[in-house]
């Protein structure tokens, strides 16, 4: 059974299938077994668990949601979720790398690719033979992708690619790499295979947060593509950003999990922490923190269950991901933030989880939309006036 009792306050347990049940209690209990004893040493070393990866494709962590024929789960939204939530509940890194393989990687191959690149690709992917990573940010292009200036050129039956990517997950490890690129003017989607003559994929060093995850640079220099490896579906801004919809949706259920991770701790700490002869959590300003922390949970947990419906219906809308994304991790860094407060000295040591949950929140904060631009995205939609620029 999982040591982790999770965090239920208003009983939504009682709204889920068994299926998305069991879902959860599978991922939870393998991170309990597999992620958290070895994810501090990990974290401090700046290395990813790379041997993790067989084990989450054996649970049907990749590419969850799509069709079976193609070795993956069939998994409905709510049960993807919470395999993210589960997943960050380990570290943000080990979601972020699950994440990416299949709302970044597998999804636009299944989206925008053809027949024989789903059939070549997708099993692979979903059976973790084979890693992906997604190119879309670059050095001087983050929060305004559209103008991004990496470049691709028809000559002949081949594309020749130019330019470089910043800030990207998995790339040193990635087998196929999903890069986007301007085509005549037009954003186009372009499979660029690892050990393609022309691309070199450095890691980043030096990060104080997400350390136990890859993070890469791709440089693409006369890079040769040949015409098969272009997702011929794809055709400008809207195509990555219908990706990213879906790696954001993710998110916010991941910062639920960092959040309890936290919560937990505190709580915990808290009731066995003796001062002035009692425990801490018998201080009325202790038991405020941990209150707010538990409300700001049920709140994004409420926003994520309903978000997961609504997608499975074909309802939910990208405004309503950033709405989920800006709320849930804003306050799972302030949770981590006032969690470290009940630890006081404690809280910096790797006995806990909370500083490494708020260092790598700090960076989920930003990446794949800063929150500024997920509050612009929801103020355009409720005012009806762009206030991007």
């Amino acid at each position: 059974m999982s040591k982790f009792r999770g965090v239920d306050y208003y009983h939504l347990d009682e709204l889920l299938a068994e299926e998305e049940l069991l879902v959860r209690h599978t991922v939870r209990e393998f991170v309990d077994q597999q992620v958290l004893p070895i994810i501090e040493k990990h974290y401090a070393e700046g290395s990813f668990p790379i041997h993790l990866v067989p084990a989450m494709a054996e649970l049907g962590l990749f590419g969850p949601t799509l069709p079976a024929k193609y070795g993956c789960a069939e998994m409905n939204s709510v049960a993807y979720g919470l395999t993210m939530q589960e997943l960050e509940r380990g570290d943000s890194g080990i979601r972020s790398f699950a994440s990416v393989q299949s709302a970044l990687v597998m999804y636009p191959i299944f989206t925008f690719g053809d027949d024989e690149q789903k059939d070549y690709w997708l099993p692979r992917l979903a059976a973790g033979n084979a890693i992906g990573c997604f190119g879309l940010t670059e050095p001087d292009y983050g929060s305004n992708p559209g103008g991004l200036v990496t470049r691709a050129e028809k000559k002949g039956n081949k594309y020749i690619l130019n330019g470089a990517k910043m800030w990207i997950t998995n790339g040193t490890i990635a087998d196929v790499a999903v890069v986007w690129a301007k085509l005549d003017g037009e954003i186009k989607g372009f499979l660029v295979e690892k050990g393609t003559r022309g691309f070199s994929a450095p890691e980043m060093k030096g990060k104080h947060s997400l350390r136990a995850s890859v993070t890469s640079e791709l440089v693409f220099e006369d890079c040769e593509i040949p015409e098969s490896n272009v997702l011929r579906k794809t055709g400008g801004l809207k195509s990555p950003l219908m990706c990213l919809s879906q790696a954001r949706y993710g998110i916010a259920w991941g910062a639920v999990g960092s959040a309890m991770a936290c919560y937990d701790a505190a709580l915990q700490y808290a009731q066995t922490r003796i001062q002035f002869d009692k425990p801490i959590a018998s201080f009325q300003l202790t038991q405020e923190k941990l209150v707010a922390m538990v409300t700001e949970i049920t709140k994004a947990q409420l926003l994520c269950h309903q978000l997961g419906r609504l997608k499975d219906k074909g309802k939910a809308k990208f405004t309503q991901i950033s709405m989920a994304k800006r709320n849930n991790v804003y306050h799972a860094l302030e949770i981590a933030r006032s969690a470290r407060e009940i630890l006081g000295a404690n809280g910096i040591l790797n006995e806990y989880p909370v500083m490494r949950h708020a260092a790598n929140l700090e960076s989920v904060k930003t990446y794949e939309g800063t929150h500024e631009m997920h509050t612009l995205i929801v103020g355009e939609d409720i005012t009806g006036i762009p206030a991007f620029a």
